[in-house]
């Protein structure tokens, strides 16, 4: 019987030998054995041996996103961030070179853009608004294309399946960071994707009070990660595990309810003369709304506004006088959040056409009552100028 995302999250993984419908926690570092056969035979078959593996906690969390993935296997990091590191250091040697999306989350870009170099491996940033930029970068050198969409803080949408096309024709492999869509709204991997990344932290969660990582994997990479794994010592504690599941069970319910608040937080935005722009797949004739149409099912409770001023401490003004919204990184709770984005959050991007009068501040809509987010902004809205 085929059931959907929805039911499937609620009806994955009742435990019936302990009789509870989330998964017990099981912590362990020995993992015990009857005899010295009996511990051979789990290795051979890549049971869990040691603790370092994981539990019967981290297994059943990855059985759950394996199949919300559609994907080969899914590893689990004790952090985003871990799971970018994981799929890229699996695949790239020395000599290699990679292309990654100029609007990539601004530790990816540290970790390519600068720390990558100390291994004689070359990063080259592509303009995520231009395929054919893309295309003309990739080089015999080539290993793989890393991609985030939509772009942190910028947003810009990338036509994925295009992505896709260059790769197989050139025969490189491909990650995407996903956190922003989930495998709820996109499933990655089915589109053609070898890796697709989530930061468990923002919205598997769901709480704000857990950190973690996932990376879902086709069979094409499995092996290369498995290696890599192994010797990284990558690994997500059952606690985290449990959290995540917890979290993982009203998935849907958050996502739409974001989703809902947003478009109406949107809406009024969208109709400030205050805001130059809003960084959201909202307006039909654009881009953003085309490319966020052709492969999402729908939409995440982060954007962003670009907000015309000279007066640099006028914006920040706005921002410090909100009352609703917590000031602090990270997002995908259930509040609602405001940050504005310096170089330090931006990163020194190639393509990047923010002028100097232009800011950027990131929002994150909760679960509050849309009314009083956007009552909030009206308020604070009066401090730009």
């Amino acid at each position: 019987m085929t059931i959907s995302k929805k039911t499937y999250l609620k009806n994955a993984l009742k435990d019936y030998h302990s009789r509870s419908i989330n998964p017990p926690i099981v912590r362990a570092s020995t993992i015990l054995f009857k005899s010295h056969q009996e511990i051979r035979k789990a290795q051979k078959q890549k049971q869990i041996s040691y603790g370092r593996e994981g539990t019967i906690t981290t297994l059943k969390l990855q059985n759950l996103l394996k199949n919300l993935e559609k994907a080969y296997h899914v590893f689990l990091t004790a952090t985003g961030f871990g799971a970018i590191n994981l799929a890229i250091f699996s695949l790239v040697r020395p000599g290699d070179e990679i292309l990654v999306s100029d609007s990539v989350y601004s530790p990816t870009r540290l970790l390519t853009g600068d720390f990558i170099k100390e291994f004689q491996i070359k990063t080259i940033f592509y303009d995520p608004n231009n395929i054919k930029d893309l295309e003309k970068k990739v080089s015999k050198k080539t290993k793989l294309i890393f991609v985030e969409n939509p772009g942190s803080n910028t947003f810009e949408f990338q036509d994925l399946k295009k992505i896709i096309s260059i790769s197989k024709k050139k025969k490189l492999f491909t990650i995407i960071d996903n956190t922003w869509g989930t495998p709820y709204f996109i499933q990655p991997l089915n589109i053609g994707f070898d890796m697709s990344v989530v930061a468990a932290t923002k919205y598997y969660s769901g709480h704000s009070d857990v950190m973690g990582g996932t990376l879902a994997v086709n069979k094409r990479v499995f092996k290369y990660v498995e290696k890599y794994n192994k010797v990284s010592g990558h690994r997500l504690s059952p606690d985290d595990a449990y959290l995540i599941i917890r979290g993982l069970r009203t998935l849907d319910v958050r996502l739409e309810r974001h989703q809902e608040n947003t478009k109406k937080v949107v809406s009024f935005l969208s109709k400030q003369k205050k805001i130059k722009e809003v960084l959201y797949p909202y307006k039909k004739s654009s881009k953003r709304y085309k490319m966020w149409k052709k492969y999402y099912s729908g939409a995440s409770g982060l954007l962003g506004l670009l907000i015309k001023s000279k007066n640099k401490k006028n914006v920040i003004k706005f921002v410090n006088s909100l009352k609703l919204f917590g000031m602090g990184y990270s997002w995908g709770g259930f509040e609602s959040l405001v940050l504005y984005q310096d170089i330090r959050e931006l990163g020194k991007r190639e393509f990047c056409n923010i002028k100097k009068d232009e800011h950027v501040v990131r929002l994150h809509i909760g679960l509050e009552e849309p009314k009083d987010l956007i009552n909030d902004l009206k308020k604070s809205l009066r401090f730009v100028k």
